[in-house]
């Protein structure tokens, strides 16, 4: 469904008022933080719009079987890129873990599971899931955008023992093939040329 400014802005202000912030808006509309951040302002002017891509990818989420079908690529370029050396799936909240369990499925690797908090804090590691110190670790999430959430989120990892060995997306908005010097790989690539 494609919507216009003016109702992408009452979509921001309707998750807003249900307690959403930036970057759980942000996740809900595939748009970037930036994106949402100039939504929220009471006195933008088109001129000022940011650069982004609206990333839609409904069809595949509807259904639990299509969701698996696309993690099948995920797999088959988990294995030509790192082939065995992987320990655990770690999924980025919210739209990262319906991939990574297909993927940690498939493959019969451990899962884990990142809460996106916000830029400053970053994330939080879900002790309900496997734990990742001493591990090798792959991080996916739907939607790479300034790589805020990826690069804060491969910092935590690394600073919570893991050995991360590649990034991945649905989609990556941007031409960055790497996080701060991990391999990031995407099914598509939808930057601005």
């Amino acid at each position: 469904m494609h919507l216009s400014v003016d109702e992408l802005r009452t979509k921001v202000e309707e998750f807003r008022s249900s307690g959403l912030n930036t970057q759980q808006i942000a996740d809900e509309l595939s748009l970037s933080q930036t994106t949402v951040q100039w939504l929220s302002a009471s006195d933008y002017e088109v001129e000022d719009k940011p650069l982004d891509v609206k990333v839609g990818w409904r069809s595949i989420a509807v259904k639990g079987e299509r969701i698996e079908a696309v993690s099948y690529i995920f797999c088959d370029i988990i294995d030509e890129m790192v082939g065995d050396e992987v320990d655990t799936i770690v999924g980025v909240s919210i739209n990262g873990i319906a991939f990574a369990q297909a993927i940690s499925s498939t493959m019969d690797l451990e899962m884990s599971v990142v809460r996106s908090i916000n830029e400053v804090v970053g994330g939080h590691l879900s002790e309900v899931y496997a734990g990742i110190d001493g591990k090798r670790v792959i991080i996916i999430d739907d939607v790479y955008s300034s790589g805020t959430t990826m690069q804060k989120t491969a910092a935590d990892l690394k600073a919570s023992g893991a050995d991360v060995k590649m990034c991945m997306v649905l989609v990556n908005k941007s031409w960055d093939d790497d996080v701060d010097g991990v391999p990031l790989r995407a099914l598509i690539r939808a930057a601005t040329v």
